[in-house]
């Protein structure tokens, strides 16, 4: 970023978590950087899990982008994700959906198309400036098992609008291994939006069910071994701010059979 100034956040950790302690509320994270400003909210279900076996999750969370002076805010270019290390991603027996198979397709097209690649659904919003007025979108989108590229799982994330044009929107997502406190990390490039778009709005499901060679499987997997699951979070933003941090949610052990 050489000459761009950069600005630097930290996120909230355990006091101001982006995830929930209850399944039923959700306290959110807010982090301000001049005018912008990142909140974020979620949870898991259940938050009840084993000490030393991994069980099926649920992640279900939200993150919006906005700025105090009303103006649209500064373009997000890329998002980094870690999970923690009493997480786990299981993809074996799971369909897989390349991205020429929904590159032109709508919404409902794309989920058809990799019906048993779906692996999260949720929706996306941006500022659009049509005919000079800032007017803000909401489509679906759908998060699908991609490919794997150099032995490391992937995520397809794809989505459909009719403005300010009509197009596809896809974008491979990399799941690399990491070692120490988090086992994964999660590189989303956010794609150049039609029209001058902004991104400002992202919340979805993500979890799935299956059954592979008559064993029931789950997309995603968590254990409780220290009383939390830690996130960490890195926006980078196209002026070269950068909201940079860890977050942490509360998990209680359950209790043995």
């Amino acid at each position: 970023m050489g000459h761009r100034r950069i600005k630097r956040a930290l996120l909230l950790s355990a006091c101001a978590a982006l995830l929930a302690t209850s399944v039923g509320g959700a306290e959110a994270a807010l982090v301000k950087v001049g005018s912008l400003v990142l909140r974020a909210d979620g949870r898991f279900v259940p938050s009840a899990l084993p000490h030393n076996r991994y069980a099926p999750i649920d992640f279900r969370g939200q993150a919006n982008l906005t700025d105090t002076k009303g103006a649209t805010p500064t373009a997000l270019e890329e998002m980094r994700l870690d999970f923690d290390r009493n997480g786990k991603f299981e993809t074996q027996g799971l369909g897989v959906c390349p991205v020429r198979r929904i590159a032109n397709s709508t919404v409902a097209g794309a989920r058809r198309r990799c019906a048993k690649a779906i692996v999260g659904t949720g929706h996306v919003g941006a500022i659009y400036d049509l005919f000079g007025l800032a007017a803000e979108l909401r489509v679906r989108g759908t998060l699908f098992n991609g490919p794997r590229v150099n032995g490391n799982p992937t995520v397809v994330g794809h989505t459909f609008t009719t403005l300010p044009t009509t197009r596809a929107y896809t974008v491979v997502i990399p799941i690399r291994r990491l070692r120490g406190a988090f086992k994964y990390r999660a590189t989303v490039d956010v794609p150049t939006l039609a029209g001058g778009g902004v991104l400002t709005h992202i919340d979805g499901r993500i979890g799935r069910r299956y059954k592979q060679g008559g064993r029931k499987r789950s997309y995603v997997r968590a254990r409780c071994r220290s009383g939390v699951l830690r996130t960490h979070g890195h926006f980078l933003f196209a002026d070269g701010t950068i909201i940079d941090g860890s977050l942490e949610k509360a998990c209680t052990q359950k209790p043995l059979p």
